[in-house]
């Protein structure tokens, strides 16, 4: 009852904000659990895939630096600048649910710390700075925040829409339990375990994991179990604003017989625009059998045909979908109050209609059919998710039967699109794919009459400046101008019209002019799955022969362009000192250069990559220049939660230990395979603090109360050795094999241990 007296005392008497009704979709975004050069492209990703709103606490023991101070803007560490990731969060478009309260809800809180639980005013005062901070970015004044949860009067921003059903992306329940939200209509449903999250080392409590996979990965790959995450986000992209609306009228019908056990089949009625069937699967069969639904327009129920369900396996079927307005159909004005969607059998996330063809994007597990109620015979072909497909026509009934074709990718996404008679004039666009942020767009349009041309505008974000510049009578090329702050990777849409009729869209994605890499660069390895990028860069050399790096430069842009290539600093010496190269659009090429250390050099040496030409930019590096035959060991900070690690690496082994959780060893990689043959905890893990030193002989010194360890790596060889005044604790590490790598575990005595890294030869 502690933390609610405490939040009652912040909140005085001001009222609370109004919980709003409705439903809300959100995804957990712990910012504090991965490193900040990960979140615009994860919030991009999001937004990308249909998602309006991420969640995340604000944990109290991460921001707060002593008694009277408070880090909201990364001085201490980039990932405490919460002030900077809401900024992010406004520029991606989305809001912001923030939960600033203690207790820290999920697997990084630790509870209140001792000696603050009881101090009133301490509390009082985080949250009072914690308010003051945050006040210029609530929504009421502008900002992302949109739902503040467990603070009532403190915030002038109400609490989510309740009830808040969790689900985790990586559950095998998952889409049975987010379409069991949907279909209610109102709450929240948040997401969880959509990100690998890697917490700051020393901040989880004990016993819970150092990282935590989630469905997608830390370098952004996609794994199967997002396949529910993904289809829900295209399904509230085009249902969301009419999911409150929606009430349950009647539930479906087999056509013989009852439901088996653990089979729902819910109808729900958006009055006068559209109804959907949701049907969940929570049975351990499947479900396969025909249903009938009831039909608005001949207040009677129908037959659809024989549908399948997987176990776990959910489907959200629409029906008497109106082609008239824009509710459910963009653009469609040209239809008439008849003209609708009869039913489809796989789920239906976006209908437009333009220049003549009305599409139709689906989810489809499986093979489906969708049935068009029209006004006349469609006039042209059917594409069905790109090739021409037959379709049947009732002459008697006006009724179109087009087959869906089943969808690709986690999504299973498929388009459909039928000429639905010839339009009297047209507009296209010629090839708007993407634009390049910071520079000047060319995009072509094309017109079937110069009196259309003439009358056309073109529709783009209020952010953005055209140039027209008319080709012919019936062309006419835009130049359009990005704003540099603009967002790499997001969708943005383009728009002719003409006469207030929209005649063409397009969907296009902004980039950056150029992306550059590295491709020798170091990762911190999590187990054998996970690899985070370090970030500057960090490129191991040998300091008597030098390497060869290959500098990896994508043209984003669709065009051709130019670049030259200057490596920039002092210590090290690049041949060749300037590269020009061409790279085709949308393009990558390496530009490989030698780099020679000078001589008794060693240690890390800053270096930057200067790129100029058609894109300007500048890539941080960091050398890291290791004696011939010798150990080298060095601290840097590679995930970015303020703490450094310290290294230990010779030509064939690098071991990473954090100063944190004792010192525990985060990573044991063979540089020649790039195999990591640490759990992904790592090992040596306990709650003591220790102090870390580098000794002269270069080794690393782990002092803690009541005992010390030393780490020795051989300089040639492929040993690590752990020393310790007490007792090493019991090994977690044992003999194994990974990939081609074989790690050799030799405890000497209690206090002295040998860990061996093998490789096997080729053909061995």
């Amino acid at each position: 009852m502690r933390p609610l007296a405490l939040l009652l005392l912040l909140a005085g008497l001001a009222p609370a904000p109004e919980t709003p009704r409705g439903l809300v979709q959100a995804v957990d975004f712990p910012y504090y659990a991965f490193p900040p050069q990960l979140w615009e492209r994860e919030l991009v990703w999001l937004k990308n895939l249909g998602i309006d709103t991420v969640e995340f606490s604000i944990p109290w023991n991460w921001h707060r630096q002593d008694p009277g101070t408070l880090d909201l803007t990364g001085s201490t560490s980039p990932r405490r600048d919460l002030v900077g990731f809401i900024r992010l969060v406004k520029r991606a478009g989305l809001r912001a649910w923030i939960r600033p309260a203690p207790p820290v809800r999920g697997w990084l809180n630790s509870g209140y710390p001792a000696g603050l639980e009881s101090d009133r005013r301490q509390l009082h005062k985080w949250f009072g700075d914690l308010r003051d901070a945050l006040e210029p970015f609530l929504a009421v004044h502008g900002g992302p925040i949109a739902f503040v949860e467990g603070c009532p009067g403190v915030f002038d921003a109400p609490e989510p829409p309740l009830p808040v059903t969790v689900v985790s992306a990586r559950s095998s329940r998952a889409l049975a339990e987010s379409r069991r939200v949907f279909a209610a209509g109102h709450g929240s449903l948040l997401w969880e375990e959509v990100e690998d999250q890697l917490p700051p080392v020393g901040w989880e409590p004990a016993g819970a994991p150092v990282f935590r996979a989630g469905a997608v990965s830390i370098a952004g790959e996609e794994r199967s179990s997002l396949t529910p995450f993904r289809r829900d986000g295209a399904l509230w992209r085009y249902w969301g604003a009419e999911l409150p609306t929606m009430t349950p009228v009647a539930s479906a019908r087999p056509a013989k017989g009852t439901l088996p056990p653990g089979i729902s089949a819910l109808q729900l009625v958006a009055p006068g625009r559209a109804s959907a069937l949701s049907v969940v699967n929570q049975s351990k069969n499947e479900f396969s059998g025909a249903l009938r639904v009831f039909y608005p327009p001949t207040h009677r129920y129908i037959p659809l045909p024989e549908i399948q369900v997987a176990p776990g396996e959910a489907l959200w079927l629409p029906v008497n979908i109106s082609l008239a307005g824009d509710a459910f159909c963009r653009d469609c004005s040209g239809f008439s109050n008849r003209d609708h969607i009869v039913y489809a059998t796989a789920e239906l996330n976006a209908v437009e209609f333009e220049n003549g063809v009305l599409a139709m994007e689906f989810s489809a597990p499986r093979p489906g059919e969708v049935v068009l109620q029209l006004s006349s015979e469609p006039r042209g072909p059917l594409l069905a998710a790109g090739h021409p497909a037959d379709f049947d026509w009732d002459d008697k009934t006006l009724r179109a039967r087009l087959p869906i074709p089943q969808g690709t990718g986690l999504g299973h996404r498929v388009r459909i699109g039928i000429a639905i008679q010839p339009p009297e004039h047209s507009a296209f666009f010629v090839d708007a794919k993407r634009l390049t942020i910071g520079q000047t767009n060319r995009v072509e349009t094309s017109y079937s009459s110069a009196e259309l041309a003439r009358r056309s505008r073109l529709l783009i974000p209020d952010n953005f400046h055209t140039v027209i510049d008319i080709k012919s009578p019936t062309e006419i090329e835009y130049e359009i101008d990005v704003p540099s702050d603009s967002l790499h990777g997001e969708w943005t849409p383009l728009e002719l019209e003409a006469d207030g009729v929209m005649m063409s869209r397009a969907r296009v994605q902004l980039v950056r002019p150029a992306s550059v890499s590295i491709r020798e660069a170091v990762g911190l390895h999590y187990g054998s799955q996970a690899e985070l990028p370090v970030a500057p860069t960090l490129v191991p050399v040998d300091a008597h022969a030098g390497r060869e790096v290959s500098v990896v430069i994508r043209n984003n842009s669709p065009e051709i362009r130019n670049f030259v290539v200057e490596p920039q600093g002092k210590g090290l010496e690049f041949a060749p000192q300037r590269t020009e190269i061409a790279i085709g659009g949308g393009m990558e090429r390496d530009v490989v250069m030698r780099v020679f250390p000078i001589p008794s050099l060693h240690g890390l040496v800053p270096w930057r990559l200067h790129i100029s030409g058609d894109a300007e930019l500048d890539l941080p590096i960091r050398f890291v220049v290791i004696p011939r035959g010798a150990a080298l060991a060095y601290s840097t900070d590679f995930d970015d939660d303020g703490q450094p690690e310290w290294v230990l690496e010779n030509q064939h082994l690098r071991a990473v230990f954090s100063s944190q959780d004792g010192g525990r060893w985060l990573e044991f990689v063979s540089k020649d395979s790039g195999i990591n043959v640490l759990p992904e905890s790592g090992t040596f893990r306990s709650r003591a603090a220790t102090d870390v030193q580098i000794t002269p002989d270069g080794a690393l010194e782990f002092r803690a109360r009541g005992w010390h360890r030393l780490v020795r790596l051989s300089g040639s060889g492929t040993s690590l050795t752990v020393e310790q005044t007490a007792p090493i604790p019991p090994e977690s590490l044992q003999n194994q094999k990974v990939g081609d790598v074989t790690l050799r575990v030799s405890r000497e005595t209690p206090v002295r241990a040998v860990y061996t890294i093998e490789r096997a030869l080729p053909g061995n």
